[in-house]
């Protein structure tokens, strides 16, 4: 597959990128269309305003595509954060009410519902890793579930699909961080039950910083108030003389205001190319690079921050080696046109599907 989507990432002229995981290089597709807009706003202003609204419309529809979701399911966000934030301040909290939620998440999927203790809710913390038996028990009248698809250190990659029949069985609202997965592995909202997901598009979605999706569920839109409210929350938005501060009838009743209109134009296409080319046939390759990552690195001496199965296996490997600062590794390996990332103490590493064999055996021969 890397052979015929090589000439899709430019990256690849100058470096071996395996960073997925943390920003990565947008495709040629994001770009163009970026480039695009750049253009037309340059030398026409917003003359060409009804083809904005239409990359919006184009936005939501393949984000949709991608989830097996609806358009209408869909808000468009500035990132993870802020569609995780609009879930835990926008539900009714009251003193009591219990939240499932997993250590070793990045911040940005533990502060908010960590917030809501003001409020007199309780967390329940768990190891991404515990069996089903136990998210099970702890799932037993909790008011809401937060896991990430994917951990963002460890590489460890949930059974979203058992965990979201636990959280219907038991009534639980089932929230996903997804942005370490989505983009690299199918994820199918309805088969998981999953009730709201967010993911921005830097990482592998190989889009653009600063604009992501909100996924909600239709059923449960009118349980999650807007967090912010601006003009274009109202159904009305479009008659600046109307005062009718009644919601949009859909998930756009969360963007408060202007778009990334740049971003969205580079996100639509980012979702459209990996569309086309199929998730379903980016993760087997993502997961056999990643694979020899791991038996390399092993074979050199290096420890693994976590086991990799066919099933929990995902583009992230977490790598460490006795008396070698991670950050000297990466450093050395950036000097040689290998971009990896330092984190908490491990090298990581995150190849994408688009990368070759070879590179990850030159990565193998650089690491000291």
């Amino acid at each position: 597959m890397w052979e015929r989507h090589r000439a899709d990432f430019p990256v690849t002229k100058s470096l071996i990128y395996l960073n997925h995981a943390a920003v990565s290089p947008i495709s040629r597709a994001a770009a163009t269309a970026m480039r695009w807009l750049a253009t037309d706003a340059e030398e026409f202003g917003s003359f060409h305003y009804d083809k904005w609204m239409a990359c919006y419309d184009g936005l939501r529809v393949e984000a949709a595509k991608m989830l097996n979701s609806e358009p209408g399911e869909i808000a468009i966000v500035k990132n993870t954060s802020e569609g995780i934030a609009t879930i835990a301040m926008g539900l009714d909290w009251k003193p009591g009410d219990r939240i499932v939620a997993f250590h070793d998440e990045f911040p940005a999927n533990q502060y908010p519902w960590i917030r809501l203790a003001a409020k007199g809710v309780e967390i329940t913390w768990l190891r991404p890793e515990a069996p089903l038996e136990e998210i099970d028990r702890a799932a037993k009248g909790a008011r809401l579930l937060a896991i990430s698809f994917v951990q963002f250190l460890s590489g460890y990659r949930c059974d979203v699909e058992a965990i979201g029949e636990i959280c219907a069985r038991h009534g639980v609202f089932f929230f996903v961080d997804a942005i370490q997965g989505l983009g690299a592995f199918p994820l199918d909202v309805r088969k998981a039950r999953i009730h709201a997901a967010a993911a921005d598009g830097h990482k592998w979605l190989t889009g653009p910083e600063g604009c992501g999706i909100l996924y909600i569920h239709r059923d449960v839109q009118d349980s999650v108030d807007p967090v912010e409210f601006g003009w274009t929350n109202a159904a009305a938005h479009a008659d600046y003389a109307s005062r009718d501060m009644t919601l949009r009838a859909d998930a756009g009743r969360y963007e408060p205001g202007t778009l990334n209109t740049i971003g969205c134009f580079g996100l639509e296409a980012s979702f459209k190319f990996l569309n086309e080319v199929g998730v379903a046939n980016i993760a087997p390759v993502v997961l056999s690079l990643a694979d020899q990552v791991a038996r390399g690195a092993v074979a050199k001496g290096y420890e693994l921050l976590s086991d990799r199965t066919p099933s929990t296996g995902s583009g992230i490997v977490s790598m460490r080696k006795a008396d070698i600062d991670p950050r000297m590794i990466w450093r050395d390996l950036k000097a040689k046109g290998i971009i990896t990332a330092p984190r908490a103490g491990w090298l990581r590493v995150s190849p994408h599907f688009y990368i070759s064999p070879a590179e990850i055996e030159a990565f193998l021969e650089a690491l000291p």
